[in-house]
């Protein structure tokens, strides 16, 4: 079938405004095209960190090779010290998470949704969440001593202003004929709260803590440098104190590994909980 020249002028003219499949804008990959650019991701790194070793160029004691960091997994499992210290960080990191969401998630939405709480928090909120966490270890050791407490405290000042104001942002900026349908229809204020801003906000208040996690995370090891007997912070100081490299090594990959776990189940829960956001 002959197309008239017009017509092959345009056909032509969208083939070449079509985006290619690597180069969408805003939509998904395609799948196949995903996991590949996924495996990518990880292989190319590994294999440039493999051949890198290898080669002989970088003493191993500065940049252990992976057969050098899966024997020290073996040797951390063989002392019985790598599960205790796994359980001890990932406890230190939730207790004091989960202490920031409590707080957080209410203030959050209180600021968002009143200018008067916004106004009252928003100042001096703005102010702390620039001073770095852990230049309050002093203070929280002379308050709360050696224990767990600091510890878990320190994860909790990490978090918690960064959660309120990116709740307080999230509530914020609800569309405004949202609200005023609700007024219209008879709604109460504790309605427009519970009902609309609530839900409207649970998808941005599970993308906050997904994002803060890592936060939290990384705050850990700072943390198990106060007097800690466990935790996988510990034992990377302990692997530094006698250049251990291939343990320091080990330690950070096991880090990184719970971390991208824990990212993958907080996305995996703003897709169960959340699935109208992503129709």
């Amino acid at each position: 079938m002959t197309h008239p020249p017009l017509e092959r002028a345009t056909l032509k003219n969208r083939r070449s405004l079509a985006p290619s499949r690597f180069w969408r804008l805003i939509e998904d990959s395609p799948p196949g095209l995903n996991w590949g650019l996924r495996s990518l991701s990880v292989i190319v790194p590994f294999a440039l960190w493999w051949g890198l070793s290898s080669a002989g160029l970088v003493n191993p004691k500065f940049l252990p090779s992976p057969p050098m960091v899966v024997a020290a997994w073996v040797g951390l499992w063989e002392k019985g010290v790598l599960l205790p210290d796994i359980f001890a960080s990932i406890a230190r990191v939730g207790s004091g998470f989960l202490l920031a969401a409590a707080l957080s998630v209410p203030l959050g939405i209180a600021m968002g949704a009143f200018a008067t709480i916004r106004a009252l928090f928003e100042p001096i909120m703005g102010i702390v969440r620039y001073m770095p966490a852990p230049a309050f270890i002093p203070l929280l050791i002379i308050y709360l001593g050696l224990g767990e407490s600091p510890k878990i405290a320190l994860i909790f000042i990490g978090v918690i202003f960064f959660n309120t104001l990116m709740i307080m942002d999230a509530v914020k900026f609800i569309p405004k004929h949202l609200i005023e349908t609700t007024y219209t229809l008879g709604g109460s204020r504790r309605q427009i709260l519970l009902e609309v801003i609530a839900p409207y906000a649970v998808p941005n208040i599970l993308d906050t803590f997904r994002i803060n996690m890592a936060a939290a995370w990384n705050l850990v090891v700072v943390a198990e440098l106060l007097a800690a007997n466990e935790g996988l912070g510990k034992r990377i100081q302990l692997a530094q104190k006698f250049f251990n490299t291939d343990e320091i090594f080990a330690c950070l990959i096991i880090l990184g590994v719970i971390g991208f776990i824990i990212d993958i189940a907080l996305r995996w829960l703003l897709r169960v909980t959340c699935k109208w956001a992503f129709d």
